[in-house]
């Protein structure tokens, strides 16, 4: 594929994750990352798992301490997941965003739900690729699961370029048995498979970081049934 043609595809791709997660998608994952009971078993062990990730960052972020003189950008937020636990722990400040103005729309309005006093945190609707600003802490958890191995160590790059000092990015590793998997899945399209789901090669994420000036201290691995995510903390070298 030429790099025309792979360009044309990743926006073709985008454009449809959009979709999804403007409709159908955002139903779905709203409850998911909810106390509704209004999940099935499959999306409440997603749950489970994400929030693992989730206090794994938190937990990582707070043994670095000094949060309220610290900017952070979540990248992908969804509807706040990270970022409203983030402000209420004291961060200085934070950008957060989402391709799905409706995620975006309800991570606001649980901000507003939770307290969260206005200007704490700034809400954009974007796509990753378009982000911009420098910060101290870049976060972006769940998402890759959307990129295809090049596409998303050169996103690793992109955000590696807006981070200061600490750059945390989770993504679903690949591996034989999970490789098995995804290919059984797809012989069987259902309904709720409206995107495309991908698995990463971990030496080439921590790669392109490392080709970016930042190299991996911490790494952990969260899995619950239906989610299995690569966790890894990174550090600007010389900092």
């Amino acid at each position: 594929m030429s790099p025309e043609q792979l360009l044309e595809a990743n926006q073709a791709e985008k454009l449809e994750v959009k979709g999804y997660f403007e409709t159908t998608g955002f139903d779905r994952w709203n409850r998911i990352y909810s106390d509704s009971d209004d999940v099935n078993r499959v999306q409440r062990n997603i749950r489970i798992g994400h929030q693992k990730t989730v206090d794994n960052v938190l937990a990582w972020l707070q043994e670095q301490g000094n949060l309220e003189q610290r900017s952070f950008c979540d990248a992908g937020c969804g509807v706040g997941s990270l970022t409203l636990p983030l402000a209420q722990l004291g961060a200085g400040s934070i950008a957060a965003s989402d391709l799905s103005a409706a995620m975006v729309q309800e991570a606001e309005r649980r901000s507003v739900d939770a307290g969260i006093a206005p200007g704490r945190i700034s809400f954009l609707a974007s796509d990753l690729e378009s982000l911009s600003g420098r910060y101290d802490t870049v976060i972006c958890l769940d998402v890759f699961i959307h990129y295809p191995q090049q596409p998303a160590e050169a996103m690793v790059r992109h955000l590696a370029s807006m981070a200061e000092r600490h750059l945390i990015v989770s993504f679903a590793p690949y591996t034989p048995l999970l490789a098995l998997l995804k290919g059984i899945g797809q012989l069987f399209p259902g309904p709720s498979k409206t995107t495309r789901a991908y698995t990463l090669r971990e030496a080439g994420i921590v790669k392109a970081a490392e080709e970016a000036g930042f190299k991996p201290m911490r790494r952990s691995l969260n899995k619950a049934p239906f989610y299995f995510s690569r966790l890894i903390a990174f550090e600007r070298q010389g900092t």
